[in-house]
């Protein structure tokens, strides 16, 4: 007999895991898992994929919260997921259809590509015909199905190749494009060495986004995808690129190849054709490198451990939101938002890319893609090579545009830089970088034999796509140290705009350079900020470049740790985090490592809530019973609290522990500023830092009166919710600043916060006992 149903709007939600593994898949699984428990509702793993669904038996069967302990930082998915082919075929999915009925599962998640997902809304739509089928074959009841009638399913995209519609990327595909990037920096280093040619070969069948975003990221000299072929004679196309490139002074080659290229007729590019047009023509010794399932394996970066979190939480709402008539969705993101979309036109809209490359109407194929994959294509085209001479600008509309650091280093400044000076040359502009902040540009402009103050070409930056810091300095100096001479240089070098890359100290030295204005006429000049700071507390934007490269950092440093928590079994650490009053970063490494509590400055530290805390700790490792992955850690924000440090944190848990447990503390520091930047950095880099150019561009021919008239002249480019938008300096300043605790007033994340709470388990102040912690 099935179990009877939850009363209310509970339900039992099951689980799954289909097709090819995706790193970040086992954070979906344990956020629906922990969701439903918390929400009242219960889980069940679906073990095989849909091979488990129509077997049944063991395969199915109910998760309790801890049975997901430690599943964030494992690779692969636990559940597992196999080929099913008697699903494809109706007496399969009866099969499933009374298996969910007599273990009571009245929802189903699934996380899979397009065809899982596409024999999901099959299996849904078929639903009561299989339930009538099993009443007519009397392997059940009416009264049986009775409560089973409907059957709400919700899709999550684990794909490495990021080849759905509708979503700007799938669980998975930051990870394995870390694994490509990595790959490459590798190669890249004994490319240089013996001034080889190295052909990279990465997955992707029908989707290019691997390869194109491996390119953007790696700066590999040509590139081919699916969705848009090279043109007719690309053989002499590409060995005109690489040719100029090393007659620039260029020592390596890079050609990356999607598994799915080909040429405008269909044949196909194989890296093997790629290496003989090299080597016979170019006379470059090549090598060929495929990564094969390298991309697939490992555990999930930051990105996808908080993606597959948020959308695995969102998912099981979509169940507790759903009626019979709601159309399946998929949980998807865009830019910075999660969202629901109709699943099966998210499908449809996949099926209609590779139609159409079938159809060799490759235009179409790339608007199907989604505007943000264009966007990066054009990025990389116009950044990868500078002779462009159907791209340069009139002479009238050309200008001398100053690139300038401020603030501590974060990874992707070189990046944003590369891509900046590369498209101003493309267009005809003079990149200068302002070497070493203001305080450099002021003291040291006019320096022999070399000043500050250099005008760049495309080889000096050419390497830097992959390099962390900044090249080219940077100092937390502001221009009010010395306004008249700030002024006084940009009059002499004759900077007609100002490209800004840094953090809260770069955001409040464009406020300076604005306010100075009145006074100094060379400041009247369009002048765009780019947002680049580990901490993530730029106002105007969601979105910093280097958080995404420090929370790798940290993510990999609190596995450690994890690790020998768990080797021990009964021990805590307390682990301190940077991000000045801004808690963004812990609390996102806390959603990407389980965390235990996350402590930050927004919401600051005190006796009852350490006090909470502590007897959450003495009831959970109480109930451990042997566990593996027992290690627990407790994040801080290094100014969460002047009182309870990061150290006095972890001896009151040990003095309170009284021998049951133990606690240590630990302090990672600059090692969170991250070496190599994160894939993620390096592509949004480049995107921002081309569209900043052309922002600045705008302003070509300007006089200085409409400069100080136009208030979009000093802007700051961010991204909001699901767009990329640019702010006006003043009414960001006015309205979104919060100058004292240097953040902005409205942090988006802030939300994220219960999440991270209610995933760990840690009790909610209503629920205990003011004095001494202990639940009612």
């Amino acid at each position: 007999m099935p179990p009877p149903p939850l009363p209310g709007k509970k339900r039992r939600i099951g689980v799954m895991t289909s097709g090819g593994d995706a790193p970040g898949m086992n954070g979906a699984v344990r956020a629906v898992v922990r969701m439903s428990i918390a929400k009242g509702c219960e889980a069940y793993g679906i073990y095989e994929g849909y091979e488990g669904l129509v077997q049944g038996g063991k395969l199915i069967r109910q998760m309790k919260w801890e049975d997901v302990r430690g599943y964030l930082s494992e690779g692969g998915t636990l559940i597992g997921t196999a080929r099913c082919k008697a699903f494809m075929e109706r007496p399969g999915r009866l099969k499933a259809a009374r298996n969910m009925v007599m273990a009571g599962i009245d929802a189903l998640i699934i996380c899979g590509g397009d065809g899982s997902l596409t024999g999901a809304d099959t299996f849904r739509k078929e639903w009561q015909g299989l339930l009538k089928e099993l009443v007519d074959n009397k392997e059940l009841t009416s009264d049986q199905i009775a409560p089973f009638r409907h059957l709400n399913i919700v899709g999550l995209v684990g794909s490495i190749d990021n080849d759905m519609s509708s979503t700007d990327a799938t669980i998975g595909c930051y990870s394995s494009l870390g694994r490509i990037c990595e790959a490459v920096d590798y190669i890249d280093a004994t490319a240089f060495s013996h001034q080889r040619a190295f052909v990279i070969e990465v997955m992707g069948r029908h989707c290019g986004w691997l390869a194109l975003m491996a390119g953007v990221s790696t700066g590999a000299d040509f590139v081919f995808i699916p969705e848009k072929p090279p043109s007719e004679n690309w053989e002499e196309e590409m060995c005109g690129v690489i040719s100029r490139h090393r007659e620039m002074g260029k020592r390596k080659t890079i050609v990356i190849v999607a598994e799915g290229a080909h040429d405008l007729s269909l044949n196909k590019v194989t890296p093997t054709k790629v290496k003989d047009l090299l080597s016979n023509k170019l006379h470059l010794d090549t090598r060929i490198t495929t990564l094969g399932h390298v991309q697939r394996g490992g555990g999930a970066c930051a990105y996808d451990r908080m993606l597959s979190t948020l959308q695995g939480v969102e998912a099981v709402e979509a169940v507790l939101d759903a009626t019979p008539e709601t159309p399946t969705p998929v949980i998807c993101v865009i830019e910075n938002k999660i969202v629901r979309q109709p699943l099966m036109k998210a499908v449809e809209d996949t099926h209609a890319v590779a139609k159409a490359i079938e159809a060799k109407d490759f235009n179409r194929a790339m608007k199907l893609r989604d505007a943000e994959f264009a966007e990066y294509r054009n990025a990389y085209m116009t950044t990868t090579a500078t002779d462009q001479p159907e791209m340069r600008l009139p002479a009238d509309q050309h200008m001398r545009i100053g690139i300038i650091h401020v603030g501590a280093p974060a990874g992707g400044m070189n990046s944003a830089t590369r891509a900046a000076v590369a498209y101003c040359l493309t267009r005809g502009h003079t990149p200068i970088a302002l070497h070493n902040g203001f305080p450099g540009l002021c003291r040291h402009h006019d320096d022999k034999p070399i000043g500050s103050v250099r005008e760049m070409s495309w080889l000096d930056v050419e390497g830097w796509v992959s390099k962390g810091g900044s090249e080219i300095g940077t100092n937390r100096g502001l221009p009010s140290e010395d306004l008249p001479k700030t002024a006084w240089c940009f009059e002499k070098y004759k900077i007609d705009a100002l490209f800004i890359i840094g953090g809260f100290e770069a955001f409040t030295a464009v406020s300076e350079l604005r306010k100075a204005r009145p006074e100094y006429p060379a400041f009247r000049i369009p002048v765009a900020l780019l947002p680049a700071t580990i901490s993530n507390n730029v106002p105007g934007t969601e979105y910093s470049v280097g958080s995404d490269t420090c929370l790798n950092a940290l993510v990999s440093y609190c596995d450690a740790i994890k690790q020998s928590a768990s080797a021990s079994r009964r021990r805590v650490f307390v682990v301190e985090t940077q991000g000045g009053k801004s808690g963004y970063i812990a609390t996102i490494a806390g959603l990407s490592i389980g965390a235990l509590a996350v402590y930050t400055p927004e919401e600051g530290i005190n006796i009852r809530m350490l006090a909470r805390d502590i007897e959450h700790l003495r009831v959970s490792f109480a109930k451990d019973q042997g566990q593996s992955r027992a290690g627990k850690l407790i994040l801080r924000n290094e100014h969460a609290s002047s009182t309870y440090t990061t150290e006095v944190i972890a001896n009151m848990i040990r003095e309170e522990a009284k021998g049951r447990f133990e606690s240590r503390f630990a302090i990672p520091g600059h090692v969170q500023q991250g070496g190599t930047p994160s894939p993620m950095d390096r592509v949004r880099a480049v995107r921002l830092a081309v569209k900043c150019i052309t922002f600045l561009e705008g302003f070509a021919g300007k006089s200085k009166e409409e400069m100080m008239a136009d208030p979009m002249s000093m802007s700051v480019i961010g991204i909001k919710g699901a767009s990329v938008v640019f702010g006006p300096m003043e009414k960001v300043e006015r309205e979104e600043t919060d100058w004292k605790d240097r953040r902005p007033k409205d942090e988006s994340w802030l939300q994220l916060k219960t999440i991270v709470d209610t995933l760990s388990g840690r009790p909610k102040p209503e629920d205990c006992c003011e004095t001494c912690g202990i639940s009612k």
